[in-house]
Parts: structure tokens; C-alpha cells; sequence
């Protein structure tokens, strides 16, 4: 059993646990959930740099990130450095995350804001909306396509942006459809853990320009994301390289720096 499988088992038995405590006409109640949404795919359409600034504690692969950094400054830092949108990583198990997280970004924050999750389930969707998300994540690798159909087409009834991720030209061709606003490519190797933006560009020339393309993992200078924007990206997600910093909002104002204007 992978990281992977294991993450999604626990994921559908935390799913079913709070399915069972907090229904979905709760969530649909929450004060923000008939709030009007920013779009993260447009801003990125209109961006020089492209940026997706994420908030991680912790990982599988790296343990500890960082576990004292507050989400205010953190969220307003980011903000000001001039990103596109903000990254939340909202499993608690094995990233150290919560929807908490999500709530208090939107408190902090106008920019849009992307839950991410391991989806594997309606339910999650409503709950990014209730609790402020612009955005959701759908990872091809665990989903199949009518699922990924079902969960793009509930987001965007909802007026959520939907960001599909992807890990290789399998995953990609059986993910393509309408329902979504950016592809995706995780240049982290699920089975290996290495990083290689080589995949991102493997995969570019399959991607339709109809979707903003976003390349996500071991982002780590100005350099990788000039070498990719040949290959048509306009999207760039970063986390470990803001968040392992003691100010990842500087740090992010730095990096945007170097690469030019911002949002």
C-alpha cells in the first residue's frame, strides 16, 4: 500500500465520520457559503508571475514544515507580496491542516482561496464553499472520471473554480472536460517522491489551451518557472520554499521580485 492509498482510506473513513456529525444542509447554511467567489483562473490569465503561494505545516515526504506560523500573517503576507491565490492544505493527518485554516485565511484575505484536499467525496465540496473556498483540487489518481465529472460539475454549480491534478499523460487524457478551469502537473513522483519539472513539460503539449496550466511541486527558484513558461504555464505553486522560511510572506515578496509584477 502507497502514501497514497493509505491517505485516501483514512480519507474516506474521516469523510463518513463527519458526514454522519454535520450534514450537508448545515454547511449550506454557513454565512459564506452564498458568498460570491474569486476566480483563481482568471487572475492567473491576467498575471505576470503566476504565483500560488501555499500554506503547509507538514508532509508525508518532508515531516515538519512549519508548525509555528500563523495563518494571519502568513495569509496577509502573501497578499501583499502580490500572489495570485493562496494554497490551504486542509488534511489534518498527514499535513497538519484544517478547514479552521480555510476560515481564517478567508477572514485575512480578499485573494482567492484554494482548499486542498484529497476529494473524494460531494460532501467536501460543500464544505469548501461553507467554510470560504474559491477553489477546489481533484487529483486524477484517485478519482475516475465520472467521478471527476460529478465533482467539477457540483464545484461549478457552486461558482468554485475547479483545479485538476494530474501526474502523468494516463491521468491527463482520461481527466480532460469542460467542468474544469486549470490542469495541473504535480512534478512529484507518487510512488518515489522525486521531483522533476520534467513532466510538466512532457505534458504541456496535451494540454488544451482552453485550461490555465499549472505546474505544482519542487518550484523552487525563478529560474524553474522562466524555463517553464515557454511550455505555455501560467500557473506556479508554491509551498515548501515560502513555508520552510521564518516569514513566508517576505519571502514570497522577494521571489515575485525577481520574477516581476505581481497579481
Amino acid at each position: 500500500m502507497t502514501i497514497l492509498d493509505k491517505i485516501i482510506a483514512d480519507k474516506y473513513k474521516e469523510v463518513s465520520l463527519k458526514k454522519s456529525i454535520v450534514p450537508m444542509s448545515f454547511l449550506e447554511r454557513s454565512a459564506l457559503f452564498g458568498r460570491e467567489t474569486s476566480s483563481l483562473s482568471a487572475a492567473l490569465r491576467a498575471s505576470d508571475t503566476g504565483i500560488i503561494a501555499e500554506f503547509k505545516r507538514r508532509s508525508p515526504s518532508k515531516a515538519v514544515i512549519n508548525q509555528s506560523a500563523s495563518m494571519y500573517d502568513v495569509a496577509s503576507g502573501y497578499e501583499k507580496a502580490g500572489v495570485c491565490g493562496m494554497s490551504v492544505l486542509t488534511d489534518g493527518t498527514y499535513f497538519g491542516g484544517s478547514l479552521d485554516d480555510v476560515l481564517l485565511a478567508r477572514a485575512s484575505v480578499q485573494m482567492p482561496i484554494l482548499r486542498k484536499e484529497f476529494i473524494i467525496d460531494e460532501y467536501q465540496i460543500i464544505e469548501a464553499k461553507s467554510y470560504g473556498a474559491d477553489v477546489i483540487l481533484l487529483i486524477a489518481a484517485v478519482l475516475t472520471r465520472e467521478e471527476i465529472k460529478t465533482f467539477s460539475e457540483t464545484a461549478k454549480s457552486l461558482g468554485l473554480d475547479v483545479l485538476l491534478e494530474v501526474h502523468n499523460l494516463e491521468e491527463l487524457q482520461k481527466s480532460i472536460m469542460p467542468s474544469l478551469d486549470m490542469l495541473g502537473v504535480n512534478n512529484r513522483n507518487l510512488k518515489t517522491f522525486e521531483v522533476s519539472t520534467d513532466i510538466s513539460k512532457e505534458l504541456s503539449v496535451h494540454i488544451p489551451d482552453d485550461f490555465v496550466k499549472v505546474s505544482e511541486s519542487g518550484i523552487s527558484s525563478v529560474e524553474a518557472i522562466k524555463d517553464l513558461r515557454p511550455y505555455g504555464y501560467q500557473g506556479f505553486l508554491i509551498g515548501e520554499n515560502f513555508m520552510k522560511t521564518d516569514n513566508p510572506g517576505n519571502s514570497a515578496l522577494e521571489f515575485i521580485g525577481e520574477l516581476g509584477l505581481g497579481c
